[in-house]
């Protein structure tokens, strides 16, 4: 595993170019480099060399112009059942891993790889062809916690030989030595911010940004300890490109400072007499926090660093462009210390925001966090459009959720601040009818009520999964505009209606079963005594608890209406034929 494949390479690039590159970053290689069109060979020393070459390059350093692709060099023959996954987070659960990995077959083995990196890395071995095929293809890239994965091939000489193993758990069968609790590698710092910094810079500067033959920001990749990504395809013809900066915070902000100064000289250069403002693109989950209540956090940033920030109107997103862009004008330092500030900020809701996100996401196993939209993911081109595709990180193989797929349209009223309504509603409409277009939801804001003037309902109408992504959205919102504190869980009530011959089995005897719902969701489960059915013989239950346990109450709710339709339609239809059993 001491061979590497080098993809990505411009047809410029000789075998001096990547020997200058490997010995720029300190990599011992035992062999000539092999050169063909548009890619190349090398062998390393060892096993260690080779994953060190592939974390330190692959995807982050430039040769005239071309990112270079680097991974484990795997002969046809040789690419079977086993490959190598990278860049999962280091605080990730083994559980949770494991979940991901069974969802594409049988995994004989998993192990961990000892690295020099921060994230962790295993070899994963299936127990088909076709099972390792298909985890390569879905999770290569795949989001975990902000961590794009990398997935490669890794050379299975015995492949054939091998005979599946037999025992061990659906899916998983014992492998080597114990693990820890999560697959860190150790106390080592983090060197990554999980929020990357995401500039706008006019399209006439990205070349001098890059410099000859990619010399320019390769210097400042270097000095600032960053991998900077300018995404020079995106909007072709477009007066403005996109620029991505992973690194510490402190990285950065100096990588900021060395790019803000590149345009200052350009524009003075070229004679541009119009000032070259900073521009940063944020998430419009963080802008709100980052404005503060009636703009003090905003006002507080621009008189400590003497600058005017406007921000971009929230009428220019759009579902696959969640980024609004952050204007800064004013002498290069005071910029650089606003950028400090703005992104001290957006970090600290980021963190906030996944901190929750932890505490009660184990709530609801098989849930697709991703499509939210409420906790923004950090995709190839940093905090993009947040609707993710792929598998959900926690799901476990072969598990449904809450046992019963639910296919029927479901009606919640939800509870909101009444001040929180134009929020929701948005200008002329606008963000309510987004809304109800992502979610695939029915959503009416009702009339006020004249004995409540501090709350309003809002009535979804839609499938679980339509349910779950606009109540997210409303929750997310809600928080965002600064409607609870900066460390106050967002707490609303909702409620659905049940027939009311299921009302008793939802209470259960004595109370046990609303009894062991609330300790099960941590929400607050109240089925009001002596109700009048409605028209329909429904009543209402009220649910109330933070959006992970609100939505778990909903569907074990649900379930236990499901179970009780499914008892009684027996006894409605004794003539028919008898109701299948799902297995």
């Amino acid at each position: 595993m001491n061979k590497l494949y080098i993809g990505n390479v411009s047809e410029q690039a000789s075998a001096l170019d990547l020997e200058s590159i490997f010995e720029e970053w300190k990599i011992p290689f035992s062999a000539p480099f092999l050169v063909k069109s548009g890619y190349a060979f090398v062998d390393c020393p060892d096993e260690k060399v080779a994953m060190r070459a592939i974390d330190t390059l692959s995807g982050k350093v430039e040769l005239h112009g071309k990112v270079l692709e680097v991974e484990h060099s795997v002969p046809k023959r040789q690419r079977s059942c086993k490959v190598q996954i990278r860049n999962i987070p280091p605080h990730m659960q083994w559980e949770v891993l494991d979940g991901l990995l069974a969802q594409y077959g049988t995994v004989e083995s998993c192990e961990q790889v000892n690295t020099d990196t921060e994230t962790a890395v295993v070899n994963v071995r299936y127990a088909a062809k076709d099972q390792a095929r298909e985890a390569l293809d879905k999770l290569n890239g795949f989001l975990m916690e902000n961590y794009a994965l990398k997935v490669s091939y890794i050379p299975d000489e015995t492949a054939a030989a091998d005979a599946p193993a037999v025992g061990g758990r659906r899916g998983f069968n014992p492998r080597g030595p114990p693990r820890q609790g999560s697959p860190t590698l150790g106390a080592r710092p983090k060197l990554q911010s999980d929020v990357p910094l995401r500039m706008l810079v006019p399209t006439q500067f990205v070349g001098a940004i890059i410099g000859k033959e990619g010399a320019t920001i390769r210097n400042i990749t270097k000095q600032t300890h960053s991998k900077i990504d300018i995404h020079r395809k995106e909007n072709a013809g477009a007066a403005e490109k996109p620029i991505t900066v992973h690194s510490t915070p402190e990285g950065c902000s100096s990588a900021c400072r060395n790019i803000m100064e590149i345009m200052q000289k350009e524009a003075i250069d070229t004679k541009i007499t119009e000032e070259v403002p900073l521009k940063i693109l944020a998430h419009n989950n963080f802008v709100g926090r980052l404005i503060g209540k009636e703009g003090r956090n905003l006002k507080k940033i621009e008189q400590d660093t003497d600058t005017k920030i406007t921000i971009s109107p929230l009428q220019d997103l759009t579902l696959y462009n969640p980024e609004r862009t952050i204007t800064v004008k004013g002498t290069l330092e005071a910029c650089a210390k606003a950028e400090e500030e703005i992104m001290k900020k957006i970090r600290e809701s980021y963190e906030n925001d996944v901190a929750a996100m932890h505490l009660q996401s184990n709530l609801i196993p098989g849930l697709n966090l991703n499509a939210l939209g409420i906790f923004p993911g950090a995709a190839s081109g940093g905090m993009s459009p947040s609707v993710v595709s792929g598998p959900p990180a926690g799901a476990q193989a072969g598990y449904q959720s809450f046992g019963q797929p639910q296919v029927e349209s479901e009606t919640v009223h939800l509870f909101i601040p009444a001040l929180a309504v134009g929020a929701i509603i948005g200008k002329q409409g606008q963000h309510i009818k987004q809304l109800s277009r992502f979610a695939g939801a029915s959503i009416k804001i009702a009339p006020a009520d004249e004995n409540d003037t501090k709350q309003r309902m809002v009535i979804i109408t839609g499938p679980p999964e339509a349910q779950f992504k606009a109540q997210g959205r409303i929750f997310g919102k809600l928080k965002e505009e600064n409607f609870f504190g900066p460390k106050e869980e967002v707490k609303l009530e909702a409620h659905i209606k049940v027939p009311s011959f299921a009302a008793g089995r939802v209470i259960g005897k004595g109370g046990k079963t609303v009894n062991e719902l609330q300790n099960l969701t941590s929400a607050e489960v109240v089925v009001p005594r002596d109700q009048t059915p409605d028209e329909n013989d429904q009543v209402v239950v009220k649910i109330t608890g933070h959006f992970y346990a609100s939505q778990l109450a909903q569907r074990k709710i649900q379930e236990i209406i499901s179970q009780v339709r499914r008892q009684q339609q027996p006894k409605a239809s004794a003539t028919g034929p008898p109701v299948a059993r799902r297995k």
